[in-house]
């Protein structure tokens, strides 16, 4: 596969007040034709969330869930029925196979 040079100042970038986020492909309110995926990585995002702050219960399908906390601990619970704190260092991998909302 040909390597692709993505400097990090041309990523897009969302500011929601509890989360700042930069997106290396397309995602939410960023839309770039030229930045859809690489191969079958569609999503890689830079998630910084305000202390005490999460996103609400949302689905997913068919997609593999990397959660890698630079800083601070992360909580996940999900409707399978686990709870954990992935913590600063830590890798959480979940796949949302047929579904799951977390």
């Amino acid at each position: 596969m040909k390597s692709v040079v993505h400097p990090s100042d041309s990523r897009g970038y969302i500011n929601h007040g509890w989360l700042e986020s930069h997106h290396s492909f397309s995602f939410g309110h960023y839309y770039n034709p030229d930045r859809m995926n690489f191969g079958a990585l569609r999503v890689l995002n830079d998630d910084m969330v305000a202390p005490g702050k999460g996103f609400g219960a949302h689905p997913h399908d068919n997609m593999e869930i990397i959660s890698i906390p630079l800083e601070g601990d992360l909580e996940h619970k999900d409707s399978m029925g686990n709870t954990s704190v992935i913590r600063h260092g830590d890798i959480q991998v979940m796949s949302a196979g047929t579904g799951i909302v977390h």
